[in-house]
């Protein structure tokens, strides 16, 4: 497979809600590179430190945090750049923004992830200390 074709399949199995098929595309070491200075920020190691963090956001948000690929994916060698939109609701506050998930793909698998938020302190704010 190639590097789109890894990110897509990744893309599509956490669209269906199937994490443990997502993260099968991850390697053991896979890093993730959050953003910004919220309760979810920082660098995760490996994919339990990944879904603890996802699975952390999906419960502030009482599972309103959706993200879905809005635009085709962009490739330069092993890295592959994902437009998204993401958004949730926490009490009263609401996000919904663009934002781009860089992958960096060697030997079919993912092994490190950085995020980009189009508003990063709104999303700060959002999420929380």
């Amino acid at each position: 497979m190639t590097a789109k074709e890894i990110v897509l399949a990744y893309a599509q199995a956490l669209g269906k809600g199937d994490v443990p098929a997502a993260f099968s595309f991850f390697s053991e070491d896979v890093k993730w590179h959050q953003p910004g200075s919220n309760q979810f920020s920082g660098v995760k190691q490996g994919a339990d430190e990944i879904g603890k963090m996802i699975g952390g956001m999906m419960e502030t948000s009482k599972g309103t945090f959706a993200l879905a690929p809005n635009g085709d994916l962009m490739v330069n060698g092993d890295l592959v750049a994902m437009p998204l939109r993401f958004s949730g609701t926490i009490e009263d506050r609401k996000m919904d923004m663009a934002g781009i998930d860089l992958f960096k793909v060697e030997n079919e698998k993912i092994t490190e992830v950085w995020l980009f938020s189009e508003d990063q302190e709104a999303e700060n704010v959002f999420w929380g200390k």
